[in-house]
């Protein structure tokens, strides 16, 4: 059973920066696209990042990119999202997602995914 638990969310100035972690279970993980999404106040899950099985590509939302870096560790089954120059509108809860298929072009839609982490809270102040 595949469990993803994530980490790093926390209360942070504009400007500033967080590392997310995600902690995987089970053996599909280096063989999986993983991904970030996130859900702000009275908005629908977006499309954050994602990063194929071998670390590159990844690709990017325009609001985020040249900001976060999505990363991975295939030997500690962990995936990473570091954020720079964070906004009040990055205020969001951040959930990590799993794709246990090969890789796919569809990977900004929610339905691609097998597995999601609870979430984790990062709220930028103005």
């Amino acid at each position: 059973q595949v469990q993803l638990v994530e980490s790093g969310g926390g209360l942070v100035q504009a400007g500033g920066s967080l590392m997310l972690s995600c902690a995987a279970s089970g053996r599909s993980f280096s063989t999986s696209t993983m991904s970030w999404f996130r859900r702000a106040p009275g908005k629908e899950r977006e499309f954050v990042a994602a990063i194929t099985r071998s670390g590159r590509p990844t690709y990017y939302a325009d609001s985020v990119k040249g900001r976060f870096t999505i990363s991975r560790d295939n030997v500690k089954n962990a995936l990473y999202l570091q954020m720079s120059s964070l906004k009040p509108e990055d205020t969001a809860v951040y959930y990590c997602a799993e794709d246990v298929s090969s890789w796919t072009a569809d990977y900004k839609r929610i339905g691609v995914y097998d597995y999601w982490g609870q979430g984790t809270q990062v709220t930028v102040s103005s």
